[in-house]
């Protein structure tokens, strides 16, 4: 995900529309049943109305195989069973959750004040959950920890000063550190490491933060390998981004739609290509810059071009694809959420991140999974990606 120091960012055509609204209102309990096959071959019809069905097996199945794709996060250094994420956990099934140390909107604190304390607020998420809860965090190092001296925790080296020595044994020090700092308190998904190229000091949202190991692909790959075996080794997963590479932007996708077409260079591949390649990337995480050598039209966490035939397709990925934050303004100032939610999965992705930074919804689980199983009825989608996307996921984090 792409940085904002020390705190943390989130039809189709009037045709998708239709078949979006199509799909919700066949879910809704003011349809009749459709009779059967007996009644309306005689023309018979039931004296009165039976009361609407509840929803088939297979649909309510599929409603958490549709949550079990997202990652959200929520507002609370503590929580009850009666707060929302608990019951999107337990009653919906909601695959993971996204801690922050700071809200957004308020700058106050959100969900980690202490080591204690957010032990404690994991061990309550994943007593709710019915399957595998993926807890997941922003940990790189540097200006860009979620865990950090101001809540009790230790302060870390930025990537670019560990790139810098690009020592293999300092690196895994570095990384085995923060490894265990987050396998202590329950974290199992680091958004973690940043293999952009830091080909513009000016970046705002990497070279200047200095989020980037190196310039140098080779460094990148060496660091970010040693880094990630770190994390494996303490039962940690791991996210290389940004893919296809940040590293040229002159801007930040949190806060502006950002178009790298004419800075980008293939260049930028390499990490992730040979990450991928030595079987090294635990998840790939896409982000979402506009590049018209690559789409002309969508940003690239929408692109089927991008995810699927570049990732998929020429870089060989058949892992998790999950996307930076739904809620930044790169894409929130072209794309309505449900819009963006059928782009991106049509382009190929396994998970969405919706941080519930930029906007605080406590109703986005449901109502993304009400889109989603549209899609699914009216064939924008069909049930067999979904259940290739929860086979990826549960492969990373097998269900108990």
């Amino acid at each position: 995900m792409t940085g904002r120091g020390v705190t943390r960012r989130e039809l189709l055509t009037a045709i998708g529309s239709a078949a979006a609204a199509t799909g919700l209102s066949a879910c809704g309990a003011g349809n009749a049943p459709t009779p059967d096959a007996a009644t309306a071959s005689t023309g018979t019809a039931p004296a009165t109305s039976p009361p609407a069905a509840s929803p088939a097996p297979d649909e309510a199945a599929l409603r958490k195989k549709i949550a079990r794709m997202l990652i959200v996060g929520f507002r609370g250094d503590q929580v009850g069973p009666n707060d929302w994420i608990m019951r999107a956990i337990s009653e919906q099934g909601l695959g993971g959750v996204i801690l922050f140390d700071r809200d957004q909107e308020s700058g106050g604190s959100r969900n980690i004040n202490s080591p204690q304390q957010v032990t404690a607020l994991i061990e309550t998420l994943r007593e709710a959950a019915p399957e595998t809860l993926i807890v997941s965090v922003d940990q790189e190092g540097g200006r860009i920890a979620r865990l950090g001296p101001s809540n009790g925790f230790p302060a870390t080296r930025s990537q670019a000063e560990i790139g810098a020595l690009d020592s293999p044994a300092v690196t895994r020090g570095w990384a085995r550190d923060m490894a265990q700092t987050l396998a202590q308190i329950g974290v199992n998904l680091n958004f973690a490491p940043v293999v952009d190229l830091a080909v513009n000091p000016a970046n705002p949202a990497i070279a200047r933060l200095d989020r980037a190991f190196s310039a140098d692909p080779d460094v990148v790959v060496s660091c970010a390998t040693q880094t990630i075996d770190a994390y494996r080794a303490a039962g940690v997963r791991t996210s290389i981004k940004h893919f296809p590479g940040l590293g040229s932007a002159s801007g930040n996708t949190d806060f502006e739609a950002v178009d790298v077409t004419g800075t980008w260079t293939r260049t930028e591949i390499e990490p992730f290509q040979k990450l991928i390649r030595a079987g090294t990337a635990d998840t790939v995480m896409v982000t979402h810059f506009l590049n018209k050598r690559l789409d002309p039209d969508r940003p690239v966490s929408l692109s089927h071009a991008v995810v699927t035939d570049l990732l998929r397709g020429e870089l060989g990925w058949d892992g998790i694809v999950v996307t930076d934050d739904m809620q930044a303004v790169a894409i929130t100032s072209r794309y309505g959420r449900d819009e963006a939610t059928q782009y991106a999965l049509q382009a190929g992705v396994d998970q969405l991140v919706i941080c519930n930074q930029a906007v605080y919804d406590e109703a986005v689980v449901e109502q993304t999974v009400d889109k989603v199983l549209s899609m699914v009825k009216t064939g924008l989608i069909t049930a067999a990606q979904i259940d290739r996307s929860v086979a990826r996921i549960n492969a990373l984090w097998p269900p108990r």
